[in-house]
């Protein structure tokens, strides 16, 4: 073999020897994995402030509903029961508070005018027989007994009539400023007891606090739910964000604010994505070694929220971002 022969198959052997190395170089390097989340959104569970029988159910899986809809209504036997006792009781309150305001009924007045005056002439007769009496005295035609018997019979007259003056200027007067106050106060009492009832009475139907998708019912009609159980659960789909798990030593790609393409293989579209919140995750298995010995590592969780609502785009799906 020619000497030019001998170093090109040298030459070429070390091509393909340099060409493995690389290879194997290759080979070991640490692969750069895409980083995959998915999107999440907004959800709102709807339940009620009073334990019921779900009488009825007004909307359906995957139903579009506005804000103050009726979604569903309870029975409660025992709300309505409170509504009619306290209903009763705010109307004998305001029964005895008017009665209180009123003060006493006009023949009442007229009783007590009736019996100060019949007093009054009672007094007005005794003082005469008194006087009488007295001028006997003085001429000697009776005791002193009988003298004293009529001034004392003439006394108690007067403090009679001045009695049932008292009698008719409170029947005149009415109830006591303390006794209407207090009669009010009751009455007031009451009603907001019946308003209590009333707003639970009000909280058996139960409307949607924000407008959004039906994607859960967790109870059906004949079945008991009890106070606060999340009957049904809305998704807000226009309040949607990828959620993305990121280890602290490639945080920097994800300054807040900033921009990122990713791949929604359930859409077959890119989409634009822009970091609105980055928070460290839990404690527990959030922790990873970098390298034997090295230092542990935190993940940290990054929501982005599309650049533009997108339609179409729900929970769940996944969201493929490029390899740092």
């Amino acid at each position: 073999m020619s000497t030019f022969k001998k170093q090109l198959a040298t030459l070429f052997g070390i091509v393909i020897l340099a060409f493995v190395a690389w290879g194997l170089y290759r080979a070991f390097q640490p692969q750069r994995l895409p980083l995959q989340g998915q999107m999440d959104a907004q959800e709102v569970n709807v339940s009620s402030k009073v334990a019921g029988r779900v009488g009825q159910v007004d909307v359906k899986l995957g139903d579009t509903v506005t804000r103050g809809q009726v979604l569903f209504q309870l029975t409660s036997p025992e709300v309505d029961a409170k509504v009619a006792q306290a209903t009763a009781a705010a109307q004998a309150a305001d029964a005895v508070a008017q009665k209180a305001q009123a003060g006493a009924r006009p023949e009442e007045v007229r009783a007590a005018r009736a019996n100060w005056q019949r007093a009054q002439t009672g007094a007005a007769i005794a003082k005469t027989t008194y006087e009488r009496v007295d001028n006997m005295f003085a001429e000697g035609v009776i005791a002193r007994q009988k003298r004293d018997e009529a001034e004392a019979q003439w006394r108690a007259a007067e403090q009679q009539a001045q009695a049932a003056r008292a009698q008719y200027d409170m029947a005149s007067a009415g109830a006591r400023p303390e006794d209407r106050n207090a009669a009010s106060a009751q009455a007031r009492q009451v009603g907001a007891v019946l308003t209590e009832a009333q707003v639970a009475l009000a909280e058996t139907k139960i409307a949607a606090p924000v407008a959004g998708q039906v994607s859960k019912i967790q109870i059906q009609p004949g079945e008991l739910a009890p106070q606060g159980f999340p009957v049904i659960t809305l998704v807000n789909l226009a309040d949607a964000w990828a959620v993305l798990q990121v280890r602290e030593d490639e945080m920097a790609a994800f300054a807040m604010g900033s921009t990122h393409t990713a791949n929604v293989p359930g859409l077959k579209q890119q989409l634009t994505f822009k970091v609105s919140s980055v928070a460290v995750m839990p404690d527990f298995a959030t922790w990873r070694a970098a390298r034997p010995g090295g230092t542990d590592l935190r993940t940290f969780e990054i929501r982005l929220r599309p650049a533009i609502q997108v339609e179409g785009l729900r929970p769940g799906m996944s969201v493929v971002f490029p390899p740092l």
